[in-house]
């Protein structure tokens, strides 16, 4: 059996989500759905590969990345899905981030600028 060294469970929930919600919203083509999304309000699968330079099989990978983390929603007509973003979901995502970065931002001046 292979040994790995996936230590990551010996960092807390909130690092680990705020790790995921990076890795997620680290891809352009991510954050192009979720600002085309934000725009629509409500968005077909299909109608995306419309409005940005990705193929229907790329959008569809990405949209699974982001229904993972919570970001969009997304309900059935037929074959089609349609899409929008979770609001609660995105709320309760940019205040675990701004909590984050309000914990580590201060006054204190570094020596190495």
């Amino acid at each position: 059996m292979a040994m790995t060294n996936n230590k990551s469970d010996e960092f807390s929930a909130r690092q680990q989500e705020i790790a995921d919600i990076a890795r997620v919203l680290s891809h352009p083509a991510r954050l192009a759905i979720i600002e085309l999304i934000a725009e629509k309000k409500e968005i077909r699968t299909g109608n995306i590969s419309d409005y940005l330079p990705l193929s229907r099989t790329t959008v569809a990978q990405h949209l699974e990345e982001l229904r993972k983390i919570g970001v969009i929603c997304g309900s059935t007509d037929g074959l089609k899905i349609h899409y929008c973003l979770d609001q609660e979901r995105l709320k309760w995502m940019q205040e675990i981030v701004s909590a984050f970065f309000k914990g580590a931002v201060s006054d204190f001046k570094c020596s190495c600028d």
